[in-house]
């Protein structure tokens, strides 16, 4: 798979961010988002197993037909920021959607570069495969992901009650969602 590079900077950015295929310098980040308790933020679930990625990525490279994983590169600093993540679904058994996640390491967060991973993987997704849909779930406090996500030209589409259980209690989650024929975010990403 080629990079996909990110849109032409928009005033007040500092990085610019491609996607790229994960490499085997990247499975420490990855066993980190493993073992580091709050590294990924809401979504840690507990320990898993740090050898799991290893294993995956010599299986595939992180590239499934059902799933993978890209990394978020920063270019300037050459460093990874985080992973973003496409897993393959299907309504009533025959319409298939992609829902995507991201996981940037802290000191990379609140920088832009959020939202234009997820702009740039829909890109991606949208001109390699035929789905229509791609969706992605937040919790309602992360505000910030709701922001990039809209950003990204995702619509809101409601709550969904009681789907994860995270910290000791059932919670909900909001969903949001972007079809092919959606308008693109202001500034595309090109892929």
């Amino acid at each position: 798979m080629d990079s996909v590079d990110a849109p032409a900077p928009v005033p007040g950015d500092d990085v610019d961010v491609r996607l790229r295929p994960v490499a085997e310098p990247d499975l420490a980040m990855f066993r980190r988002f493993c073992t580091e308790p709050g590294l990924i933020g809401l979504d840690w679930a507990g320990f898993r197993d740090a050898g799991a990625p290893a294993r995956r990525f010599a299986v595939d490279g992180w590239l499934g037909t059902d799933d993978g994983r890209l990394v978020v590169e920063v270019e300037q600093a050459q460093a990874a920021a985080g992973i973003v993540s496409y897993t393959s679904g299907r309504y009533a058994g025959l319409a298939s959607y992609w829902e995507i996640g991201i996981v940037l390491l802290p000191e990379w967060r609140g920088r832009g570069i959020g939202w234009r991973a997820q702009a740039m993987l829909c890109d991606y997704l949208f001109h390699h495969t035929p789905a229509q849909r791609i969706q992605a779930g937040t919790h309602p406090e992360n505000v910030a992901e709701q922001r990039a996500l809209e950003k990204a030209g995702f619509q809101l589409e409601g709550v969904v009650r009681a789907c994860e259980f995270r910290a000791g209690a059932w919670r909900d989650g909001y969903l949001y969602s972007r079809l092919r024929d959606d308008p693109p975010p202001p500034t595309p990403a090109r892929g």
